[in-house]
Parts: structure tokens; C-alpha cells; sequence
């Protein structure tokens, strides 16, 4: 554990250094919610839109943006970089767990994904949504949106141990638009077409953005929150273990 909290200081340390990376990961989710709900916020009024549960448009939107946020996998292009400059051999040399490697990062992208989505769910208060799951459904909100953003990086990391390009890892990170929109977005799951319906329902982010939603929307709906967790940690688990597997036959 003591090797994989040393790895984690060091991704964490390489994040400070770089702030200006971080600034696209608030602006962009915001710019999205800002521009949605100018679009569609006439169509769905507060008081006569039975799905908002009396709250504005943005409250149906910030999961849109909270999922953004945690999809960008800068720290991806950091292990890129180890990998170029040599770092990474290194490590694989040392006498350390392959877990420890790849836990390191991505212990440090939990860390990034709970202040990220803690600072956007606090300007979203500032302009009038609430959170109708409390206090607890808050932490519950930016617990499932850092696990997510883990979920991503472990996905992104896969393409740099495979690539090792910097372009081709960024690039992959473009998968998660089709995603994000294969989701209910704008309106509930029941209100979509049958084709889009179905994508919806047979894509994973479809239950975290839900999970999200009821914790912003209502009460604590168990089903739904127990749903999004339980689709982060399966894919969580997979993800570790096909970086722990790239990296034990990586050459």
C-alpha cells in the first residue's frame, strides 16, 4: 500500500504542477450546461414538467456535465509521458506490484474527480439547484462522479500502455461523446423514441447518469443510486484488471 500512496503523491504532484489542464475539465461541463438549459429550459418549465419534480431544467442537466467533468483522462497523457521519457521502465523494473502501479494513478484520479465535481455542484447551488437527496445524497453525487472519472482514466490508460501516443490517447477519449448522448440526456428514459430507447438502455453511463439524477431530483431511490454504483464497480474491476494484465506482458 505504501508504494501505491507514493505513486499516487507523485500523480497528484503532476496535476498541481500543470493547472492549466485542469481548467478545460471545469469550463467545458459548465459551457454544456449553460448552453442546454438555454436551449431547452422554455420547453420544460419548472412548474408544469413532471419529471424536473418542480426544480429548473439545469437540475435535470448537471449529470450531463458532472459525466463530462470526470471523462476527460488527463492522467493518461501523464503516464504517456512516463512512458517516453523512460519512467515507466523504471517502475517496471523496480521491485514493486504491477497493482501498485496502476492503482497509484488512478487513487490520484479519485482525488482530482471529488473536487472537480464538488466545485460544480457548488456553482450549481449558487444558481438555484438543490440537492432533494440532502446532505448524505450530495457526498453520495460526487462519490459516484470521482469513481466514474476512475472508471474513464483506467479505460484511457489502456490505450496509452497499448499505443503509447499521446494522439491516439486523446483521441480516445472522444468514445465518451457517443456515449454521453446514447444516454438519456435531455429527457427521461421513457420519453425516448423505441431505437433510442433501447441504445440507452443497453449502454452503461445510461444507469450512472440516472444514479445521479435521483440523487439530485428525489429523495434516496436506493434502486437507481444501487444500480450506478454497481455498473462503476464492475467496470472498475475490469478495467484494473486488464491495466494490471497490459502491464505484466507489457514489452
Amino acid at each position: 500500500m505504501s508504494y501505491t500512496w507514493a505513486l499516487g503523491q507523485r500523480a497528484l504532484r503532476e496535476a498541481w504542477r500543470t493547472p492549466e489542464a485542469l481548467v478545460p475539465t471545469l469550463f467545458i461541463p459548465l459551457f454544456f450546461l449553460v448552453v442546454n438549459v438555454g436551449q431547452a429550459g422554455k420547453i420544460f418549465p419548472s412548474a408544469s414538467t413532471g419529471f424536473l419534480n418542480g426544480q429548473g431544467y439545469g437540475a435535470f442537466q448537471l449529470p450531463s456535465s458532472l459525466l463530462l467533468a470526470a471523462s476527460f483522462g488527463t492522467a493518461a497523457l501523464f503516464l504517456v509521458e512516463d512512458i517516453e521519457g523512460g519512467y515507466f521502465d523504471k517502475l517496471r523494473a523496480a521491485p514493486i506490484p504491477r497493482t501498485s502501479i496502476v492503482l497509484g494513478r488512478l487513487i490520484a484520479e479519485l482525488a482530482k474527480g471529488l473536487l472537480i465535481s464538488t466545485a460544480i455542484v457548488v456553482l450549481a447551488l449558487a444558481f438555484g439547484i438543490s440537492i432533494a437527496s440532502g446532505f448524505l445524497g450530495f457526498l453520495l453525487l460526487i462519490t459516484l462522479t470521482a469513481l466514474w472519472s476512475v472508471v474513464f482514466v483506467g479505460f484511457m490508460q489502456l490505450i496509452a500502455l497499448k499505443t503509447r501516443s499521446a494522439a491516439a490517447t486523446n483521441s480516445g477519449g472522444l468514445i465518451f461523446f457517443p456515449l454521453l448522448f446514447l444516454t438519456p440526456n435531455f429527457v427521461p428514459r421513457d420519453l425516448l423514441t423505441r431505437p433510442m430507447e433501447i441504445a440507452a438502455t443497453l449502454n452503461p453511463v445510461t444507469y450512472v447518469m440516472e444514479a445521479l439524477r435521483s440523487l439530485i431530483l428525489q429523495d434516496l431511490a436506493w434502486g437507481r443510486i444501487g444500480r450506478g454504483f454497481a455498473v462503476v464497480a464492475v467496470l472498475g474491476v475490469v478495467m484494473l484488471a486488464l491495466n494490471v494484465r497490459v502491464i505484466r506482458h507489457y514489452d
